[in-house]
């Protein structure tokens, strides 16, 4: 048999139309691939029909539609562009048509799920946006041999650019929704932080502060009553006073250190680090940072989760030396705390002591930057956690030094 019998123009018109219609009821890429396979299949007279959808990395085909009994295999099947028919199609850019015998073809990758021993011949055309750009490949499959003409491959090539249109714009929508829905999250868990912070700073001034300032008002109306008959008795109540005073001011530049550490805006986020790494007891620490200037919140944060890091290190590792770098490259900042100590099993922390170790506060401190904290570690191997931040390359940070 040859042909798909789509010579007729009126046919053909048909056909896209249905497509058209098809993929413009709405922004599902799934039902959208389903839904136009299906269109494919029934009117080419072919028997099966797979779309294959490039990922973000550009490397890699996902199964994202199949016709029925292929449908379930809908991403749970991938293949490396370059790989299989599919992906020559993909690195090529370049329809191919196997008639028979498609084991003796080079470019043919046997798939037990996919049985391509029921089949005889197949067509596979890129899925291209009218600008040329990459979406996916389309395969169709025939079980009889059937020899696939220019014609048949011009309108498989059609129905692909129609299809990478819908795929845009279904991917588009998606990372839109994914976009807002991380948004709302990052903005739930901003007010949850504020409100943690607020409580702590709240509990600072009424614990601490606030007391200390009663019993400081006490002690001088103590010292004003008694002065003009007992001046001895009134020297120690202002004495008493005044070490409380001391106090209530260590106490309120430790609240205010919580917020944002005090240093940060003395010396800078790599003197910064420097002075905290001075600081530990029993571990050498070196550090490896140029001078920089993040946004404040991003120097907050980065110098938070190092402070935690070491204390773990100092607390838990054993080691006799850490490293600290700070790397700020294009598009974001990078920072590595490792220890030579005894190390451990992550996934062994992650389940029973995570409190203990802190990671579900850095975690948060990087998820509330857009960024992502990792832990690499292992029995006698030390640990590396490393923090990644992504910054906006339009708006470069502030050099140090001044004038």
């Amino acid at each position: 048999m040859t042909g798909l019998g789509l010579t007729d123009a009126a046919q053909e018109a048909r056909l896209l139309s249905r497509i058209i219609e098809t993929i413009s009821t709405g922004l599902d890429l799934d039902a959208i691939v389903r839904a136009v396979a299906a269109l494919i299949i029934e009117t080419t007279a072919t028997d099966v029909c797979f779309v294959h959808v490039l990922d973000d990395t550009g490397r890699r085909l996902h199964l994202r539609g199949a016709t029925p009994p292929f449908d379930a295999l809908a991403g749970h099947i991938e293949l490396a562009v370059g790989e299989g028919v599919a992906g020559w199609v993909a690195a090529h850019g370049e329809p191919v048509v196997i008639v028979d015998n498609k084991l003796a073809d080079h470019r043919y990758k046997y798939i037990p799920a996919l049985r391509g021993e029921d089949f005889t011949s197949l067509a596979s055309v890129p899925v291209t946006t009218p600008t040329g750009h990459l979406v996916g490949v389309l395969n169709v499959h025939s079980r009889r041999r059937r020899e696939f003409t220019d014609v048949d491959v011009r309108l498989l090539g059609t129905v692909a650019g129609l299809m990478a249109g819908a795929i845009e714009n279904a991917r588009l929508h998606q990372r839109l929704a994914e976009r807002e829905e991380a948004l709302e999250r990052f903005a739930e868990r901003v007010v949850q932080s504020q409100e943690a912070e607020r409580r702590r700073l709240a509990g600072d001034i009424h614990d601490g502060i606030s007391q200390r300032i009663v019993s400081l008002s006490f002690h001088l109306s103590a010292a004003a009553d008694a002065l003009p008959y007992a001046p001895v008795y009134a020297a120690g109540q202002i004495a008493r006073a005044q070490r409380l005073a001391e106090a209530a001011l260590d106490e309120t530049r430790f609240a205010i250190a919580g917020l944002r550490p005090p240093v940060l805006d003395d010396l800078g986020l790599t003197a910064s680090l420097e002075s905290l790494a001075g600081s530990l007891p029993h571990v050498e620490v070196h550090v490896e940072a140029s001078p920089c200037r993040l946004p404040e919140h991003v120097e907050t944060a980065v110098y938070r989760i190092a402070q935690e890091a070491l204390q773990n290190v100092v607390k838990h590792a054993g080691a006799r030396t850490a490293t600290v770098r700070l790397e700020v490259e294009p598009g974001g900042v990078v920072l590595t705390v490792s220890d030579d100590g005894r190390g451990f099993d992550p996934a062994e922390v992650a389940e029973r002591a995570a409190p203990t170790y802190g990671l579900a506060g850095m975690r948060e401190r990087a998820e509330l930057l857009g960024g992502a904290l990792t832990l690499r570690s292992g029995p006698g191997a030390g640990t590396t956690l490393r923090l990644d931040v992504p910054l906006r390359l339009d708006v470069p940070p502030p050099a140090v030094g001044g004038g």
